[in-house]
């Protein structure tokens, strides 16, 4: 029956494209698009898709050489998992009519209808809301294979589509409905998060680290990495396809997507020369696994303060961002915590930096939009309220539902290979293959 039945999901899939054809027009009036925004929005939606790939060599570097390739599947597969979740209810459940402020209602978007013609997203005026469905659902993918990081090297392959769909539907979802829809309940709060740092790195960070507790350590002692030239490579790709994350969330060819994409680079420039620099004063080589892993972390921490800076504050969040996380990893270390590729140290404490200091450092001139006045570094401390409120709510609800989606599928299938699996190597146990 295990084999059978996500086949017949498959099937259930098909028989809704006869029944469910979504070809009718949704006249929402004049069209009002603009082929500008147009063309970068399709630009970002192709340069936020080739982060995932960009993250499966970042994270395959990283593995022992006889898990390279169980890694790199593992955020290749949210690619056409999610793909389809998406255009059957998922979009709907982020974007869909609210209900209560925290998720949408699945029908409002099922199976895409109401997507032709010139219908667009309230946010996002001049560029279809096709378009926007698949922009954010490149969001949707890379946010569960984020997590991956945290487990990997000794989960089950089929224990773990499980749990990133149920991730999808029941953190992803509401996180991004009450975040970016207008009547979420952090949206209407004021809180910030330009590119995802609550949505998306908070959120599998947090997932990162109850999935580390939960799978518990390792059972070998070699964890060298095998490919650090993997590492470099996926590091220019997520740079590279951040463009699109940060700069791409300003929903067009605007003023505010040149911001965006100037803090974007120069705070990842920050923190990886501070990574660099921070680890050669307590007396270490610099490594390019530091330099990376400092870049990325850097990235991370800008993607919900990236709408909402200065150039000048972008380097201050570069900089803080890389020192706070590197001594994370280093207490990381030091604990039974056994998050193999330090997934909540860089992801989910980069991603808490950078909305707390997004709450420090945002201003109004850089984006006329901010509800709740300025940052604390300019004498006003109700943004930054807002957002360390909604860190802590965040937070809690990442954790503790993410634990319990890791019993759930525990109970389901199990997650942990056996200790023989382990040994063999993912790629042959749970493959059949290897490099």
């Amino acid at each position: 029956m295990k084999r059978v039945f996500p086949f017949l999901l498959i099937v259930v899939a098909l028989v809704l494209t006869f029944i469910f054809p979504s070809i009718e027009l949704n006249d929402a009036g004049p069209a009002q698009f603009d082929k500008g925004d147009i063309a970068w929005m399709l630009m970002s939606t192709a340069l936020v898709l080739i982060m995932t790939p960009g993250l499966a060599f970042f994270y395959g570097g990283m593995v022992n050489k006889k898990n390279v390739i169980s890694t790199m599947l593992q955020s290749i597969v949210c690619m056409v998992i999610i793909t389809v979740i998406w255009g059957i209810f998922g979009f709907s459940l982020a974007f869909g009519e609210s209900i209560g402020g925290v998720i949408g209602n699945p029908s409002t978007f099922f199976m895409m209808k109401g997507m032709l013609g010139t219908a667009t997203w309230p946010l996002a005026p001049t560029i279809p809301l096709l378009l926007f469905a698949m922009y954010q659902l490149k969001f949707a993918i890379i946010t569960p294979a984020l997590i991956t990081g945290a487990f990997a090297e000794r989960i089950r392959f089929n224990s773990y589509i499980i749990f990133l769909v149920l991730f999808s539907i029941f953190i992803f979802s509401p996180l991004a409905h009450s975040t970016w829809h207008p009547d979420g309940v952090l949206a209407k709060m004021g809180v910030l998060d330009f590119a995802g740092g609550t949505v998306v790195h908070m959120s599998a960070g947090w997932a990162a680290l109850a999935s580390a507790i939960y799978l518990k350590r390792r059972n070998e002692a070699n964890h060298s990495p095998a490919r650090i030239t993997y590492v470099i490579i996926g590091t220019g790709l997520l740079w590279f396809g951040w463009f699109g994350f940060n700069a791409g969330s300003a929903l067009g060819a605007n003023p505010l997507a040149v911001t965006a994409l100037a803090t974007s680079t120069t705070a990842s420039a920050a923190a990886g020369i501070t990574w660099v620099f921070f680890d050669m004063l307590r007396k270490r080589k610099p490594s390019a696994m530091g330099t990376c892993i400092g870049a990325v972390v850097g990235l991370v921490a800008i993607t919900p303060a990236a709408g909402f800076v200065s150039v000048p504050h972008s380097l201050a969040i570069g900089i803080i961002s890389a020192i706070i996380s590197n001594l994370v990893v280093e207490w990381r270390t030091r604990t039974s915590i056994d998050d193999t590729l330090d997934v909540f140290p860089c992801h989910g404490v980069g991603g808490m930096v950078g909305m707390l200091l997004t709450g420090v450092f945002a201003h109004k001139n850089v984006n006329p939009g901010i509800a709740n006045g300025n940052g604390l570094f300019f004498g006003e401390t109700h943004l930054f309220l807002i957002q360390l409120l909604a860190l802590v709510g965040t937070s809690l609800f990442a954790f503790f539902g993410s634990l319990l989606l890791l019993k759930i599928t525990d109970m389901i299938s199990p997650l942990r290979v056996s200790v023989e699996e382990e040994i063999a190597g993912l790629d042959i146990s749970q493959h059949g293959e290897k490099l």
